[in-house]
């Protein structure tokens, strides 16, 4: 699977695609392609982001930790935006931390050549606003979704999630992770997996999670998906 609609093109940041070809070429000329692994820390909260990446493969993942050590998701990005949002809002720093949870490539560029280009209050800007409200959707929406939906919703929500931005059938998804990002128990995930792995849906095997039956998929998320993906593609596509 290379493309979801126009939005999750693999090789490709949705954003900088958006771009007149000018802005487009000079932002660039400020870029660097870097090659990211699984794990691979952007940046850590209340220290200074000092890069922003526009991912063109992989998935960065955005968490907070409570002061007891437990962690919970609170944003993805892959292909159709960008972390750094702080920036964008005038901020230096931000109260969650961003890794990368599958590898791939990414277009970066440092902090003060981006605030340079934002102060040209030309089309990044705007594509970038769009963005950032796409992004506080995401954000509501799965806070909403985490409180009212069965834990085997969400996890079909988080594969097809992952599944767009990665951009591969094959995820790489532990146990542990998943549990951390929907907020139960790993003995829930393997429930919840087995079920899926048994309706053709998935297969699971040590920290990889393969999508056979994308539409079995789709049937079975809650409707949070759809509205994330529709309101992204409104604003983006």
């Amino acid at each position: 699977m290379a493309t979801i609609g126009r939005l999750h093109e693999r090789g490709k940041n949705r954003l900088l695609e958006l771009l007149p070809a000018a802005d487009r070429e000079r932002l660039m000329g400020t870029m660097q392609c870097v090659t990211v692994k699984q794990g691979d820390r952007l940046f850590e909260r209340h220290k200074p982001i000092e890069h922003v990446d526009f991912p063109l493969e992989g998935l960065i993942s955005l968490v907070v930790t409570m002061k007891e050590g437990d962690v919970a998701e609170v944003g993805t990005v892959g292909n159709e935006g960008m972390a750094g949002i702080p920036l964008i809002l005038g901020a230096e720093t931000s109260a969650s931390d961003a890794f990368y949870q599958a590898h791939g490539r990414s277009m970066r560029v440092s902090a003060p050549a981006f605030a340079e280009e934002l102060v040209r209050h030309g089309p990044l800007e705007a594509i970038l606003r769009r963005y950032a409200q796409g992004y506080l959707n995401q954000a509501a929406q799965s806070a909403a979704c985490n409180r009212l939906h069965p834990v085997e919703q969400r996890f079909c929500r988080w594969i097809l999630l992952s599944h767009d931005r990665i951009g591969y059938d094959t995820l790489p998804l532990t146990q542990e992770f998943l549990a951390q990002m929907l907020g139960v128990r790993r003995a829930s995930v393997s429930v919840v997996a087995g079920m899926l792995q048994k309706a053709g849906f998935i297969r699971y095997n040590r920290g990889v999670i393969e999508v056979l039956d994308r539409a079995g998929l789709e049937e079975s998320s809650c409707e949070c998906y759809d509205v994330v993906r529709k309101e992204y593609e409104r604003l983006l596509c």
